[in-house]
C-alpha cells in the first residue's frame, strides 16, 4: 500500500428530500441529518462486504458483493484501476432506508468516497458526482449528498452535469415527518406516466421559479405558491396511506406547504422556525390518529459537504 491509503475511515453523509414539490429528478436538499458509515478493510484477497448495522433502522439490509454501498465502492475501483478491496462497513443511519429521505444516494456516496481514501484518492470530486450519478439513475438526491446545499443539477447540452448551487434563507426550516411505513423509488416510479400534458410542464417551470425565489429570500408566500406540481405527486399521494390528511395537518398548523419527500412516504413541510414544532407534531399526531406510528425531525440546510476521514 502508498503512504496515502489506509485501513479504517469514516464517512459521514448528509440525509437528502429530493424533488421539493417541482423540481422533480432535478432539486434536492442536504438536511442537518447524518448517516455515518464505519469502514475497515479486511484481510485477504476475495471480494467479500460484511455489514453491521448500529439501531433497528436498517436490520433488514444485508451485507454481500450486491449491496448498493458495495457496488458504488467497485464502481470506484474501476474506475481507478484498482482491484477490489474486502471491507466491513458499521453504519448508523438517521435516515432509515425506503422513506424518501435518500438513504440510497448516502449508501451511494458512502461507498465511493470510502473507496476512494482506501486507496489514496486518486479520484476527484467531479468524477465521484458523475459515478454517484450514473450509480443512482438520476441527481436529485445524490448530487446534495456528495455536495451539501440546495442544488440543481441539469445535463445540459454537452452531455456534462451541471450544478448549481441554490441560495436557502436560514429562516426556511425543513419538517420531515417520517411515518413506520416503507416504500421503494421503484415501486413510486412506476406510478408515473410516460407523457404529461404540455400544461402541466409549463405550470411545474414556473412554479420552481417562485419556489427558488421563495427559498432565497424566506418568503413564505412565494415558497407556499411554488410548492406545486403536476408531474409526480398527484400520481404519487395514493401510493401513502393518509398523506394528505398529514399534508393538510401541516397547513393547518401553519406550514407554508408540505410535499411529498422524494418519492416517500416521509412527508416535507416547510416552515418559519416559530412553527416548526407545531407543525411536526400535528403531522405525527394525523397519522397517529390512522394507526401509523411516525416521527419527525426538524432541521436546517446542511451547507457543507459529505465528510470523508481516514482513522489512524
Amino acid at each position: 500500500m502508498s503512504d496515502n491509503t489506509c485501513e479504517r475511515c469514516v464517512i459521514t453523509v448528509p440525509a437528502t428530500t429530493a424533488n421539493i414539490g417541482p423540481g422533480f429528478d432535478c432539486l434536492g436538499a442536504a438536511l442537518q441529518l447524518n448517516n455515518r458509515f464505519s469502514l475497515r478493510r479486511l484481510t485477504g484477497q476475495d471480494e467479500k462486504f460484511d455489514l453491521v448495522v448500529d439501531g433497528p433502522e436498517g436490520s433488514h439490509l444485508r451485507g454481500g458483493r450486491d449491496n448498493l454501498f458495495y457496488r458504488a465502492a467497485r464502481c470506484a475501483w474501476d474506475a481507478a484501476g484498482h482491484p477490489p478491496i474486502p471491507l466491513e462497513a458499521r453504519i448508523s443511519l438517521s435516515a432509515p432506508p425506503a422513506r424518501g429521505l435518500g438513504s440510497s444516494a448516502s449508501a451511494i456516496v458512502a461507498g465511493l468516497c470510502g473507496a476512494n481514501i482506501m486507496i489514496g484518492k486518486p479520484l476527484s470530486r467531479e468524477k465521484l458526482l458523475e459515478l454517484a450519478i450514473a450509480v443512482e439513475g438520476h441527481p436529485d438526491n445524490v448530487v446534495p449528498s456528495l455536495l451539501g446545499g440546495l442544488c440543481l443539477t441539469s445535463q445540459v447540452a454537452s452531455q456534462r452535469w451541471r450544478v448549481v448551487s441554490c441560495p436557502w434563507h436560514e429562516g426556511v426550516r425543513a419538517v420531515v415527518a417520517i411515518p413506520n411505513l416503507r416504500l421503494s423509488t421503484s415501486e413510486a416510479r412506476r406510478s408515473l406516466p410516460w407523457s404529461v400534458p404540455l400544461q402541466d410542464a409549463v405550470s411545474n417551470l414556473s412554479a420552481l421559479t417562485v419556489l427558488l425565489s421563495g427559498l432565497r429570500n424566506g418568503d413564505g408566500d412565494l415558497i407556499g405558491d411554488g410548492l406545486r406540481d403536476n408531474l409526480h405527486e398527484p400520481y404519487r399521494w395514493p401510493l401513502i396511506p393518509h398523506g394528505p390528511q398529514v399534508r393538510q395537518a401541516a397547513l393547518a398548523a401553519g406550514a407554508w406547504g408540505a410535499v411529498i419527500s422524494g418519492s416517500g412516504p416521509t412527508i416535507l413541510a416547510l416552515s418559519s422556525r416559530e412553527v416548526e414544532a407545531s407543525v411536526g407534531e400535528a403531522m405525527v399526531q394525523a397519522w397517529q390518529e390512522q394507526e401509523v406510528e411516525a416521527h419527525y425531525h426538524a432541521v436546517g440546510l446542511q451547507n457543507f459537504p459529505a465528510v470523508c476521514q481516514a482513522v489512524e
